[in-house]
């Protein structure tokens, strides 16, 4: 799985399928793991992510590591992207064919860690999958999208800026955990039966 991420990450780290990577420093892959079977998409690196090369390294990106320590969890244990891989010029929203250039790498992700919930960090992540829609009337509850169990909840970010949302996005995250302790593991596959020994093999054929 590691090498797998990796692999994945250096791929898009060569991505120039849209114009973003010209004025970005460097692209933003994400990071984490498959272990909690959460991925949270939030919507593109800012200054401080175009800089690391790392996912909520900011502001929002402690207050993330506090609520994801609230509900048990710490960042190693889940896998954290954007919708972009590359930081917009000024921090502007990513235009619709840049959301569309980046969509192979949210498939290729969702391959790879096979999740089973996409948790989706502000309005901007929502709206790939449900456009239009408000979130401060869907926040907090699954939903499920072709075949992918969604999950939106308000942006750190806007709790930063907001603090009235804070209290509501703590109840997202207690939300969350309930819905990970009901919510079953996509199933493992089965091992295969194991071969027969030469002697077997004369046994059976007589």
């Amino acid at each position: 799985m590691d090498d797998t991420l990796a692999a994945l990450a250096d791929e898009i780290r060569a991505c120039t399928a849209c114009p973003l990577h010209r004025s970005a420093r460097q692209a933003v892959p994400g990071e984490g793991s498959a272990e909690s079977g959460i991925l949270f998409l939030g919507e593109a690196p800012g200054y401080n992510e175009d800089v690391q090369g790392r996912p909520f390294v900011g502001a929002a990106g402690q207050l993330l590591d506090q609520l994801l320590s609230g509900i048990g969890l710490d960042r190693s244990k889940v896998f954290i992207t954007n919708v972009v891989r590359h930081r917009p010029p000024e921090n502007r929203d990513p235009l619709p064919e840049e959301v569309a250039a980046c969509h192979v790498w949210f498939e290729r992700h969702l391959l790879a860690l096979k999740p089973k919930v996409v948790v989706t960090l502000g309005r901007h992540a929502m709206y790939k999958f449900f456009p239009g829609e408000s979130i401060s009337r869907v926040h907090g509850h699954a939903r499920k999208k072709d075949g992918i169990t969604i999950f939106p909840v308000f942006h750190p970010a806007a709790a930063l800026h907001q603090p009235s949302l804070r209290a509501d996005l703590e109840k997202d995250f207690q939300a969350l955990a309930t819905f990970l302790e009901t919510a079953p593991r996509p199933a493992a596959p089965a091992p295969e039966p194991p071969k027969a020994t030469p002697a077997e093999q004369m046994t059976l054929l007589g």
